[in-house]
């Protein structure tokens, strides 16, 4: 098991270093640069104060060095400083944006896992009866509706009719008076409706994988074998089947924790909620280099670690995996 592990872990730095090197290049091969939108505005500016500007942000380097000096930095964790109005080091504000992605992130996987596979479980172990149907037509309800549409009806309905939920923000008005308690109750609130909303698409598609896995897996000889030795359906299915039936589910939520930091770009701009994604969206809009870079690398880390979490995951659940 160590070994399997070790020979995971030591294929990390060169993924790791090729996903860094592609996405240097691809922001710098987009046109425009940072000091573009400082200089464009405005008519009095002259070619040595744009000159001045690409010196001081490094641009006038070749793009091989740059990204040598920005790798050099990022070995001591420094991502340098954001090109905007602030120049504030870039790792200070991943760091104040990083703990509410991740929460949503979690809390959006864990609603996931808990619900999805046991839909796909009963969905496949009761194939055409009416429980299949009804979760295939609640599956394709969730395929079929964009997830910004359903935020949206979500906000109108909830939050400004019903008045039971909060529709942007991660904190009420006067919440620094509240208690200990308080505040973890306004906290949930307000991250209610942006966990479900993440979560309901992943867990429409993930429910169809659990299903088709569970089917192929009750057709195998070895499953009619444990029945023919008389062994009651629930060890047959929940003992011999299931485990077996997670290993593609298994590879596919690795896969899913990139996916899930993406379409928070996309709920964090909905719900106006100061994490990653929107943090993201405002340095491209900024061309800010290297806070996209910086945004870029966690979000490389979160899929290299996801992955590494399923092949672990894997191996735990097939041994067959750890001999090989």
């Amino acid at each position: 098991m160590l070994k399997y592990l070790a020979k995971r872990f030591l294929l990390l730095l060169p993924t790791f270093i090729g996903i860094t090197i592609v996405c240097f290049l691809v922001i710098h091969l987009a046109p425009g640069e940072p000091t573009a939108l400082q200089t464009e505005l405005n008519p009095n500016i002259t070619p040595q104060a744009i000159g001045q500007l690409r010196t001081h942000y490094g641009l006038d380097k070749p793009l091989t060095l740059q990204y040598a000096l920005w790798m050099k930095n990022l070995i001591k964790l420094d991502f340098g400083n954001s090109i905007s109005s602030d120049e504030r080091p870039v790792w200070e504000k991943i760091k104040e944006r990083m703990p509410i992605t991740i929460y949503i992130n979690i809390a959006a996987m864990v609603i996931i896992f808990l619900v999805a596979i046991p839909l796909g479980l009963i969905s496949a172990v009761r194939r055409g009866s009416a429980v299949d149907r009804s979760i295939t037509v609640f599956v394709f309800i969730g395929f079929s509706i964009p997830g910004f549409w359903l935020a949206l009806i979500c906000m109108d309905l909830l939050g400004v009719r019903l008045g039971w939920l909060p529709i942007s923000g991660i904190h009420s008005p006067g919440y620094e008076h509240l208690s200990f308690i308080g505040n973890i109750w306004d906290l949930s609130r307000h991250l209610t409706l942006p966990v479900i909303i993440s979560a309901f698409g992943s867990l429409a598609g993930l429910s169809r994988y659990m299903r088709s896995s569970m089917l192929e897996i009750i057709r195998q000889d070895y499953i009619l074998t444990a029945r023919a030795k008389g062994l009651s359906e629930r060890t047959v299915i929940y003992k011999h089947a299931l485990r077996n039936a997670l290993l593609p589910v298994i590879t596919i939520l690795g896969l899913s924790i990139p996916g899930l930091i993406g379409g928070s770009v996309i709920f964090e701009s909905i719900f106006s909620i100061p994490g990653l994604g929107k943090l993201f969206y405002d340095a491209i809009m900024m061309r800010d280099y290297n806070m996209i870079m910086g945004s870029l690398t966690i979000g490389a880390v979160l899929t290299l670690l996801g992955n590494m979490i399923a092949d672990i995951t894997y191996s735990i659940a097939d041994p067959r995996i750890r001999v090989g």
